[in-house]
């Protein structure tokens, strides 16, 4: 028989790693969980991400800062297209993950994806507009120029929300990079999938090593060192729950972080149940809606420069 026509093979299973760097690494611990889908079938091994790799992330991170926020906001906004232009070209793959994460139909998946590329696009266009937005000159009384200009707050920890695997993920991944920052991503607990997909396009999409860095495995676990760390600037506290969200908080405050709170929060009951530690939150934004700006300014600093126009002369002008 032609080996072409050969059809009894093995599958071919897929082997999901983290994003740290650029790189595909497996948890520092060796550890996996089983990842499964709204129906409780088996999925596939996720790596569940120890203390030691949010550090080698944040170190990813803060590395690849200052190249990152140093490129033109055209390029920025060049680069995340590019990002848009691959989840468009392996559609299928997301449809899938995502219908399996978030127990939807493949019509019903493949609008959510349709919405995350778009996302992106939206992202992508705003990154050399918002200076517009939120800086600009200041009037001031003497012969001064007197200017604001934001800049990106830097290394920046992402929880990202629970139940939206995919275009909740994108919300909250896009708009830190857009601006200049650099991301720790902490990926849904419970359907970490897509998010480490994600970290495939991100290879392959000019994006430089350690811009975003991708972890799956205990939110709980792996968000309190990351809000502890000195070298993190911000925290983003979207996929955490009350409880959760306000130890992260008062860790924070520790090196002043600035922190992106959730909306009022609730949980699934089932969890609190089991007896959990954190009971997983329950995705409180509707991720299909406008997105506005807010995310945009959360994670920005205004520099403010004074500049002399010279010395007024008896006219009046400065020259």
């Amino acid at each position: 028989m032609n080996a072409v026509e050969h059809t009894d093979r093995l599958s071919v299973f897929k082997t999901y790693k983290l994003y740290v760097g650029g790189k595909f690494p497996r948890s520092e611990s060796g550890r996996v969980y089983e990842v499964t889908d709204s129906k409780g079938k088996w999925l596939a091994n996720a790596p569940q991400s120890s203390r030691k790799d949010a550090r080698d992330a944040v170190v990813a991170a803060r590395k690849a800062f200052g190249g990152w926020s140093g490129a033109t906001a055209y390029n920025r906004g060049q680069i995340l297209y590019r990002i848009a232009e691959m989840l468009e070209g392996r559609k299928g793959q997301f449809v899938r993950e995502v219908a399996d994460a978030e127990g939807l139909s493949k019509s019903k998946a493949a609008a959510v994806v349709d919405a995350a590329v778009d996302r992106w696009v939206w992202y992508a266009g705003w990154t050399d507009k918002i200076g517009q937005i939120v800086g600009g000159a200041n009037p001031v009384a003497g012969p001064f120029f007197n200017l604001s200009t934001p800049e990106p707050t830097g290394v920046v920890t992402v929880v990202a929300p629970q139940e939206s695997s995919f275009l909740g993920l994108v919300s909250v991944v896009a708009p830190v990079i857009a601006t200049g920052n650099t991301a720790v991503v902490i990926a849904s607990a419970d359907a970490p999938l897509p998010a480490l997909s994600l970290g495939e396009v991100l290879a392959t999409s000019d994006l430089p090593g350690g811009v975003v860095n991708i972890l799956s495995g205990k939110t709980a676990e792996l968000a309190a060192p990351l809000a502890a760390h000195q070298d993190v600037n911000a925290i983003d506290l979207t996929g955490a729950d009350a409880e959760l969200a306000k130890e992260l908080e008062i860790a924070a405050a520790d090196n002043l972080k600035r922190v992106l709170r959730p909306p009022v929060s609730r949980h699934r009951p089932e969890k609190e149940a089991q007896g959990a530690t954190h009971p997983q939150a329950v995705d409180r934004e509707d991720w299909s809606a406008d997105p506005g700006t807010r995310r945009l300014t959360a994670f920005l600093e205004t520099k403010t420069v004074w500049h002399p126009t010279g010395a007024l002369g008896v006219s009046g002008s400065s020259y």
